[in-house]
């Protein structure tokens, strides 16, 4: 996270030097490209840092009581001598020869010093200074029995440390580690298939936008998309943390009814937190109409942001549920179903974009970035439905295989 924030910064930085730049190459959207790449080359240096470098092990001493022995060797130390005190290896010695021969004599020079110990001797203050030595002592003794607490790093760090790895072992395909590469090649073509039919149909709008509609539609996707980008990635984690959680418990061997209802219970409960993200979103969506004037002065476009509303909001609601059920099948390594799932999608969601896009020049249907964000969200609504109804069945396979 520190990294992921200094990035952020770096990139704000950036942009707030480059973008008001007059020349071409470093200013404008050049300057904000700029920006975003040199923020990126930050967050690589400082995670190469954290990988190369190992943490340093501490041990936490604790805190013990620490006695005042500058005031105690001014009861026994020397006048003459000014209470020396040396300190090696945080031992405190106090020369305390010439107080005592004092206390103990008879000369006058101690009658003042003899005079002093007699009124301690007669205080409260000897039985208080005796439960604080016993205090001490007693903790001392329990820090001298307590273990080490060793400070815990995050296991990441410092793994490169070693320099074993090096840039020839990336590129070396001797160096592969093969059963693990087996163990790792079924999630290959879903999880390529999900990222490539997640961006085919952002690039198909995009694509219908700069090449069919007019300027102020252009404007408004723009403002559109980069909120959108925003929003989506507060859900999309929902599915790493179903690819985490649900394979512990479709994992297990045993077709035991209480697996069957520990992975129900699983998969509903992802359900009600995507639910309740997608309200969230919603209620961030409409917000829009009040923070598009920061993006655009101009009046036009605002409208043009606000016709696609409706269809911003519809896709959103349902992404929490979406990103749960995409995690669950993960989990469940529902691979081949996911794989042929993308692989329609890919094709499918382009393929309604261009005939938007024949449709518009052949003066058939009027289409704007409304009409592009309704039918997109209807490929998110269709896909949710997908997943979730393939979990059902899922579900009913499961419970059917359950151990009499």
């Amino acid at each position: 996270l520190y990294v992921l924030l200094a990035a952020a910064i770096i990139n704000f930085c950036g942009d707030v030097i480059m973008v008001p730049n007059s020349n071409p190459w470093v200013g404008g959207a050049a300057g904000a490209a700029w920006a975003t790449v040199f923020s990126q080359y930050g967050a690589l240096i400082m995670f190469w840092r954290w990988m190369t470098t190992r943490p340093k092990v501490g041990v936490d001493k604790g805190q013990g009581l620490k006695l005042n022995w500058k005031k105690l060797g001014g009861m026994f130390g020397s006048k003459k001598h000014d209470n020396i005190i040396n300190e090696e290896d945080e031992t405190k010695r106090v020369d305390v020869t010439q107080g005592i021969m004092e206390l103990t004599g008879t000369s006058a020079e101690g009658k003042s010093r003899r005079k002093q110990f007699r009124a301690f001797l007669g205080s409260k203050n000897l039985l208080k200074g005796i439960r604080l030595q016993s205090s001490y002592e007693s903790l001392h003794s329990a820090k001298e029995d307590r273990p080490a607490i060793v400070k815990s790093s995050p296991k990441t760090r410092g793994f490169l440390a070693d320099g074993k790895l090096t840039l020839r072992d990336y590129l070396s395909v001797s160096k592969i580690d093969a059963p693990t590469a087996k163990e790792f090649a079924p999630f290959v073509i879903p999880v390529t298939t999900t990222s490539i039919g997640r961006i085919s149909g952002y690039i198909a709008m995009s694509h219908v936008a700069s090449s069919t509609l007019g300027t102020f539609d252009m404007a408004a996707h723009q403002i559109i998309f980069s909120i959108f980008c925003c929003l989506t990635p507060i859900v999309d984690a929902l599915s790493q943390v179903a690819q985490s959680f649900v394979p512990s418990i479709h994992g297990i061997k045993a077709k035991s009814e209480a697996r069957a209802n520990a992975l129900r219970k699983t998969i509903n409960n992802f359900r009600k937190v995507g639910a309740c993200f997608g309200v969230l979103l919603v209620s961030l969506v409409s917000m829009i109409p009040l923070i598009s004037r920061y993006f655009t002065s101009d009046p036009l476009v605002m409208q043009k942001v606000n016709g696609a509303i409706p269809g911003v909001a519809l896709f959103l609601i349902v992404n929490g549920l979406m990103c749960a059920g995409e995690g669950s099948l993960l989990g469940q390594k529902d691979l081949v179903f996911l794989r042929n799932s993308y692989a329609l999608f890919f094709f499918t969601v382009p393929a309604y974009m261009l005939r938007l896009k024949y449709r518009a020049l052949a003066g058939l249907q009027t289409v704007g970035i409304g009409t592009m964000w309704a039918a997109f969200s209807s490929y998110n609504l269709i896909r949710t439905t997908i997943f979730h109804v393939r979990l059902a069945l899922l579900q009913r396979r499961t419970d059917r295989q359950i151990e009499k």
